[in-house]
């Protein structure tokens, strides 16, 4: 199943935030593989400041419903000075609906 969501950057993060995603932990990178996320792609608006996501997803669970485990909880408190978080560092995200698909 492939699915979609946004989160916020703060303004002016764009480049950091780039340059900690070139740099993901790879045990956090063998959890998400392990857990069925693949082909995980993350978008930037720069007009607004919002990333969209999309992963395909083979598992129970998302990226974000992964944040029970300790290595998800330390990537969410590294990222939470550059983004919009929840109070347990989590990012703010809102679920998209697909409407369109073309094959």
């Amino acid at each position: 199943m492939k699915i979609a969501f946004k989160m916020y950057l703060k303004p002016g993060y764009k480049e950091e935030y780039q340059r900690r995603h070139a740099a993901i932990w790879p045990e956090l990178k063998q959890l998400l593989q392990a857990n069925g996320i693949t082909d995980y792609t993350i978008f930037f608006d720069e007009a607004t400041n919002t990333l969209f996501a999309v992963q395909q997803q083979s598992g129970d669970q998302s990226s974000q419903e992964l944040g029970t485990t300790e290595i998800v909880q330390r990537w969410w408190a590294y990222m939470a000075d550059i983004m919009e978080t929840n109070p347990d560092h989590s990012p703010v995200t809102v679920p998209l609906t697909a409407v369109f698909h073309m094959d």
